[in-house]
């Protein structure tokens, strides 16, 4: 996998002591002091450098009190130079240990061709053919990703809209699974979904980074798929001041790509590429949504499930699941007498509870 950096800050060996330093710049200017003394000749480099540390010694290798004034003010200035130029100087010392996984970038995943993006499609499309739509934009985003030669897969955001129980948050989390990335899911009608998703866009002081870059650092994979489940029906919280807030409003800065590529974290304070992230978000009804956030998606509207979706469903995970032909006929029966189509969430549970008896050890 190509890597790329990820965040905008370097990591020196901020460990290294201040009395380490100075004690290498006492080895130097003893050791500049022994050459010239050694040469009796007259160097205007190391006439400037004694000049800058120190001057007035009788014995090449003696420092005195003003040698090693000057030599700790340079050092604690190199100190905080290095800290500055950092910009983790401001992190306790386990926090910089959290980022310093990040030193050598993050890990992204590519999709190696035009082939393969086609391949990966018709998997995913014979799975849930019912949200072909959907299948449709990530092929064109997969091929797009390898004309372009892009670094890694960069999924637009899309908004699944659509029915409950259709397997919009499933389709998505198989995307990920196939393409090969990390992936989380987050429920929007948790209080803390915002905080979660963008840490309330620099709101609130968390006690801990926001959940998609939480994945980052554990995985080292900058383009994982978020699922956003019910992005709808956000939780709201009220800040100081009386301010409401919620997921949508934290969503808005991850979902615009230039604002993303230099996600400021308020946890951490230090900038971070969130560019890549692929973000799937899923609602019931798009139009309880607001159109600043309508306009950073793309919109997939979907129907529910046909009795020929259902069957289809039906036959492939009673197939997985080692059930019998005989018993899936039975559940078709069944099916076809309901007068309401089910849900995937009810079939799925109906089917594992079918598979759980059949497998269950015969009573004596």
């Amino acid at each position: 996998m190509p890597r790329i950096p990820f965040i905008a800050a370097r990591f020196p060996d901020l460990d290294q002591s201040k009395y380490d330093i100075e004690t290498r710049l006492s080895r130097h200017l003893r050791a500049l002091r022994v050459r010239k003394a050694e040469a009796q000749v007259d160097d205007p480099i190391s006439d400037a450098l004694e000049e800058d540390l120190g001057n007035g010694w009788r014995r090449p290798t003696d420092l005195g009190e003003d040698d090693h004034r000057r030599i700790r003010r340079r050092a604690a200035a190199l100190v905080a130079r290095r800290e500055a130029a950092s910009r983790l100087g401001h992190l306790r010392k386990e926090e910089r240990e959290q980022l310093s996984v990040l030193r050598d970038g993050v890990r992204l995943v590519s999709i190696p061709s035009e082939q393969r993006a086609d391949e990966l499609a018709a998997e995913l499309h014979a799975e849930m053919p019912w949200l072909g739509q959907a299948t449709e934009a990530v092929w064109h985003a997969m091929r797009a990703s390898v004309r372009a030669g892009a670094a890694g897969f960069r999924l637009p955001p899309l908004l699944l809209d659509g029915p409950p129980g259709i397997g919009k948050s499933t389709w998505a989390q198989r995307l990920a699974s196939l393409v090969g990335t990390a992936t989380m899911q987050i429920d929007a009608a948790s209080e803390a979904a915002g905080f979660a998703v963008a840490d309330c866009q620099r709101c609130w002081s968390s006690a801990a980074p926001e959940r998609p870059l939480e994945l980052i650092l554990r995985q080292r994979i900058g383009n994982p798929i978020i699922v956003v489940d019910e992005v709808e029906n956000p939780g709201r919280v009220t800040l100081a001041g009386g301010r409401a807030h919620d997921l949508t409003d934290a969503l808005l800065g991850p979902l615009e790509p230039m604002t993303a590529r230099g996600w400021a974290c308020p946890h951490f304070r230090v900038t971070f590429d969130m560019g890549w992230i692929g973000w799937v978000m899923t609602s019931n009804d798009w139009r309880h949504l607001s159109p600043p956030f309508l306009s950073r998606c793309r919109l997939i509207r979907l129907g529910p499930l046909t009795r020929g979706d259902v069957r289809g469903f039906v036959e492939r995970e009673a197939k997985r699941r080692g059930i019998e032909g005989e018993t899936v006929e039975m559940i078709f029966e069944a099916l076809a007498r309901c007068a309401t189509q089910p849900d995937l969430r009810s079939l799925n549970r109906l089917l594992d509870h079918i598979a759980e008896l059949q497998n269950r050890p015969p009573l004596h």
